[in-house]
C-alpha cells in the first residue's frame, strides 16, 4: 500500500484529483491532499479526504516568527534564490522576503504533510512539475525527509505522460541497443508527420487561442468573475489569486498580437534561414530548467550576431502565448538587423522545421519535432532530448556560432533512423498513458492505473534509473 500527499492549487486541479484521490482508496492505498486554495479545500472535505490547507496565509502561520533563510538551510537549500525565480517572474513578485516566506512556509506545510502520511504507511509526494514556491517547497520537504517526489508532466505523445522522480531536471532518455517501434508508436509518427498535428496536453487546450479569443471566451469571463468574487467578497484564497496582473497579462498580448501584425514574414520566401522557436516567456521549462536562458531577446540578439550572414534567424512565437513576448522588443530586433524575420504563429511547425537549414532551441518540444523529420537540432539548454543520437548540444553560449556555421557548410553523415526510431521507442516506453486535469471517466482510470505502475517501478532497480532524471 501507499500513502500518497497530493498538491493541488486550483479548483480545475481539484475536480481532477478527487475522482482520482478516490480511485487511489477504493484500490487500498492511503491519500493526504496538500490545498493551496481555499476552495479546493472545501471540496475535499466534501468529497471525506484528507487534506491540509496550504494557502499563503496558512504558510504564513506555519512559519509563524521563522527565518525563512534557516527554514531552507534546515531543509538541506543553501541558496533558495533559484527556488523562488518562477515565483518572482510568475507573479511579479519584487519582494524577496514575500517569495522566501512563501517557499519556507511550504516547507514547514510539507513536514506536517509527511508526518500525517507515514501514519497511513510510506509516504511519496505526486505532484505536478512545476517552479511555484508551494510545489518547490514541498518537493524539498520530502527530499529533506529522504522519502521519494515524483513529477508529472506530459510526455512528447499525445496522452501520455512522463513521471520524474527526486529531480526537477529533464528526464533523461538514452536509448540503448536496437529497439523497433512498436505498432501503436509507428502509426502514431506516421500520422503526427503526415497531418502536422503539435501536441497539445488536455491542460493546455485553453491556452492555444489568440489572445481576443480569451479575453471574450465565456469560461474565461465566468472564472475571472467568480475568483474575484471568491478573492475580495468571500475572502477565499487562491495559488493563482492574482486577477488583476492576469487580466493585464492577457491585454498587453492582446495589445502585442496587435502590433506585430504587418511585421510578418512567409517562412517559404526567406531563403536559407534558422528557425528558433520562442518558448512561453516564464515557462518552468526556462525558470526551472535553462535559467540562463530566460532573456530570449537577448540570445535572439545574440543569434543575429553570430550566425553565418547568409542565414536568415526567423522565430516564431509559440501558439499558446501570442503577444507574450515583447512586441517592442522583437519589432527593434527586426529594425536592427534586416535578416531578422518573424514567421507568422498560425504557420505549421512541421512544416517551418522542414524548411529551416538550421534548428537551434533552448529545450523545445520542437527539438524533438526537428529529430523526427532527419534535422539535427542545436539544443542549448536542459530538454529531454539532449542525450538523442539526433541532436547537437553545446554547453556554453560561445559555441553557438561555430556549431551554426559547422552544421550549415560541413557535410555530415545521415542521422541513424534506426537510432532515432530507438530514441522514440525508448521515450514511448518510458511514458505511461492518460493526462493531468482531464477529468472523464476514462482519463481518471488510466491515469490512476499509471500513477500506480509508476509508483511500483521505484521497486526495480532498473526502473529507479528509468525514473529518475
Amino acid at each position: 500500500m501507499h500513502s500518497i500527499i497530493i498538491s493541488t492549487l486550483a479548483e480545475y486541479q481539484t475536480e481532477f484529483w478527487v475522482p482520482v484521490g478516490k480511485a487511489l482508496e477504493a484500490s487500498g492505498h492511503a491519500v493526504t491532499f496538500v490545498s493551496c486554495d481555499t476552495r479546493s479545500t472545501r471540496m475535499l472535505e466534501a468529497a471525506g479526504l484528507d487534506v491540509l490547507e496550504a494557502t499563503v496565509s496558512a504558510r504564513a502561520a506555519a512559519l509563524g516568527a521563522a527565518d525563512p533563510v534557516s527554514v531552507c538551510a534546515a531543509h538541506g537549500i543553501s541558496d533558495p534564490a533559484p527556488l523562488i525565480a518562477h515565483e518572482r517572474i510568475a507573479f511579479a513578485e519584487r519582494s524577496t522576503a514575500t517569495a522566501l516566506r512563501k517557499l519556507a512556509g511550504a516547507l514547514i506545510v510539507g513536514d506536517a504533510a509527511i508526518e500525517r502520511a507515514r501514519g497511513k504507511g510510506q509516504p511519496v509526494l505526486v505532484q505536478e512539475l512545476g517552479g511555484f514556491a508551494s510545489v518547490l517547497g514541498l518537493h524539498h520537504a520530502a527530499l529533506s525527509a529522504k522519502i521519494d517526489t515524483i513529477m508529472i508532466e506530459p510526455s512528447f505523445f499525445k496522452g501520455r505522460m512522463l513521471f520524474v522522480a527526486n529531480s526537477l531536471n529533464a528526464p533523461k532518455i538514452a536509448a540503448k541497443g536496437n529497439i523497433s517501434p512498436s505498432a501503436d508508436l509507428a502509426a502514431y509518427i506516421d500520422n503526427a508527420l503526415a497531418s502536422g498535428t503539435v501536441v497539445i496536453p488536455a491542460k493546455d487546450r485553453h491556452l492555444y487561442a489568440g489572445p481576443g479569443s480569451k479575453l471574450l471566451k465565456p469560461h474565461n469571463i465566468r472564472r475571472f468573475v467568480e475568483k474575484a468574487r471568491d478573492k475580495y467578497i468571500l475572502g477565499a484564497e487562491q495559488e493563482f489569486g492574482a486577477i488583476g496582473l492576469q487580466l493585464r497579462s492577457h491585454l498587453k498580448m492582446l495589445a502585442g498580437a496587435a502590433k506585430m501584425r504587418g511585421h510578418y514574414s512567409d517562412f517559404r520566401e526567406l531563403g536559407r534561414f534558422l528557425y528558433f522557436p520562442l518558448h512561453v516567456p516564464g515557462d518552468i521549462a526556462l525558470t526551472l530548467r535553462s535559467p540562463e536562458f530566460c532573456d530570449q531577446i537577448a540570445l535572439l540578439d545574440y543569434l543575429c550576431r553570430v550566425a553565418p550572414v547568409d542565414l536568415a534567424i526567423a522565430i516564431k512565437e509559440h501558439p499558446a502565448m501570442i503577444g507574450a513576448v515583447p512586441s517592442k522588443a522583437l519589432i527593434a530586433l527586426k529594425t536592427q538587423y534586416d535578416r531578422f524575420a518573424i514567421i507568422r504563429p498560425d504557420a505549421n511547425n512541421y512544416d517551418v522545421l522542414r524548411a529551416a537549414e538550421c534548428v537551434v532551441t533552448i529545450n523545445s518540444k520542437s527539438g524533438a519535432e526537428a529529430g523526427l523529420l532527419g534535422k539535427q537540432p542545436i539544443v542549448l539548454g536542459d530538454a529531454f532530448y539532449r542525450e538523442a543520437p539526433f541532436a547537437r548540444t553545446i554547453d556554453h553560449i560561445s559555441e553557438l556560432g561555430p556549431a551554426i556555421a559547422q552544421q550549415i557548410s560541413t557535410p555530415r553523415a545521415a542521422i541513424s533512423a534506426d537510432e532515432t526510431q530507438s530514441f522514440f521507442a525508448t521515450l514511448w516506453e518510458r511514458s505511461l498513458p492518460g493526462e493531468l486535469y482531464a477529468p472523464n471517466q476514462a482519463n481518471i482510470a488510466a491515469f490512476t492505473d499509471s500513477l500506480l505502475a509508476a509508483l511500483d517501478r521505484r521497486n526495480s532497480e532498473d526502473e529507479k534509473v528509468r525514473l529518475s532524471a
